[in-house]
């Protein structure tokens, strides 16, 4: 199996998650490498039997370089004749979509767009959506809002219980298709 970890993150969050992700893939003896987004331009995805995708939201959707690396990636596609109608999946090529979010004034409904937007690039390329993950990741501009928000204090997150959920995430995905 082969697996691709990318990322974009503004503040570390994306970033220490995605390195979890990269050294549970690792530890599992599964071929992975870890990219920063404005590293994966040329990357093909189908190349990959895993790739896990990951952004942090911003006010509801993914931040611009993001939005600008799917608009690319699905014109590439395209061009290619790699999206076809009615998006068939492609057995064995699966992606996960994950996002920290610190969901201030709503919650996990201020990450759900952003995760459902980044899926739709891998299921228009015929990638099954393997997970969606949503982690808690303190908000480091202002400290109100990793304080008083609707999540309560989450000064410190993702910390070492979100990242040990992360690694049963990646060895559950990884699990049914890798010999042990």
């Amino acid at each position: 199996m082969k697996a691709l970890v990318v990322y974009w993150s503004a503040t570390g969050n994306t970033a220490l998650v995605s390195q979890t992700i990269h050294e549970t893939l690792e530890q599992a003896h599964i071929d992975s490498r870890i990219l920063k987004l404005a590293e994966a331009g040329d990357e093909d995805f189908y190349n990959y039997d895993l790739v896990f995708f990951g952004a942090p939201p911003y006010q509801f959707t993914v931040p611009e370089p993001v939005i600008r690396f799917i608009k690319d990636k699905m014109t590439f596609y395209r061009d290619r004749g790699d999206i076809k109608p009615t998006a068939p999946k492609i057995p064995g090529k699966r992606a996960v979509i994950f996002c920290t979010y610190s969901g201030p004034h709503t919650g996990i409904r201020e990450a759900i767009p952003a995760v459902k937007h980044m899926g739709q690039l891998f299921e228009h390329i015929g990638f099954t959506i393997a997970g969606e993950w949503y982690i808690v990741g303190e908000f480091h501009k202002q400290e109100i809002l990793s304080t008083q928000g609707v999540l309560g204090d989450i000064r410190g997150r993702p910390n070492k219980k979100d990242l040990a959920q992360v690694r049963r995430r990646v060895k559950r995905i990884i699990g049914s298709n890798h010999p042990r």
